[in-house]
């Protein structure tokens, strides 16, 4: 994403980039107002630059950083990881709970859809194959492609690649859970999974990616949308995201 970017205004995108760096301003409207401001002032201010609330040409070089190259994000500017995502946006999807998954999405497997990935994607377990769309439950493709955008908005190229968004690690995969007789959520293709080899099932917010502070933005694009976060609720499965809720 670039400052001069035909699909959004400066303004938006330096709500975006304040998002990504964990100094959410709120909505991402272009209106640079009080809330904006006090993002900017405070991403000066870790940063060692004159605080003056302006977004300069400083400011802007320095939000274009990558991520994994700034400092430690303060935590007192990003949400609360175990907040419960029902508790999202109120304009979002309402998803089903994992035990009425049957009756909401019908038989596994069926009433599927592609999804075309509006960034560069690969396959984790053969990087030389390129992604372009994914096979997902008809209910859920609107709500996914929405969140792929904002994604796709907020962090620039090697932000994504930084945080691992880029390897994709599957969608629907018609099998029972690990260890149990019930259908996986994938099984109705509802689920997506990201990086799976830096984000292991079993693995908790001490050693998973996607658990570390700059994740969590992607986080907010699928919570937005009605989906959930394993990681964020029960502390496992990082790489995993799906829309029905526990």
């Amino acid at each position: 994403m670039s400052k001069n970017s035909p699909t959004m205004s400066f303004e938006m995108w330096l709500q975006s980039r304040l998002t990504a760096h964990g100094y959410a301003p709120g909505v991402i409207d272009g209106i640079v107002g009080p809330n904006t401001i006090a993002a900017i002032k405070a991403f000066e201010k870790t940063h060692g630059l004159p605080v003056d609330g302006k977004a300069d040409e400083v400011v802007v070089k320095a939000l274009r950083a990558s991520a994994s190259a700034i400092p430690p994000i303060d935590m007192t500017k990003i949400p609360n990881r175990d907040e419960d995502p029902d508790e999202a946006s109120p304009g979002k999807t309402t998803f089903p709970r994992q035990k009425d998954v049957l009756k909401f999405f019908g038989p596994v497997g069926q009433n599927q859809t592609r999804v075309e990935v509006p960034f560069d994607m690969v396959l984790a377990w053969d990087t030389s194959k390129r992604v372009r769309a994914m096979t997902l439950h008809l209910k859920v493709a609107e709500s996914a492609s929405r969140a792929l955008e904002k994604i796709s908005e907020v962090y620039s190229e090697d932000e994504r690649r930084s945080l691992g968004l880029h390897l994709w690690g599957g969608s629907l995969n018609v099998r029972r859970m690990r260890g149990g007789k019930r259908y996986s959520m994938h099984s109705w293709g509802i689920a997506i999974d990201f990086d799976p080899q830096r984000n292991a099932l079993r693995w908790g917010r001490d050693r998973a990616r996607l658990a570390e502070d700059d994740a969590v933005p992607f986080w907010q694009a699928w919570e937005s949308e009605g989906w959930c976060s394993l990681g964020r609720l029960r502390n496992f499965d990082w790489m995993h995201v799906q829309a029905a809720r526990l």
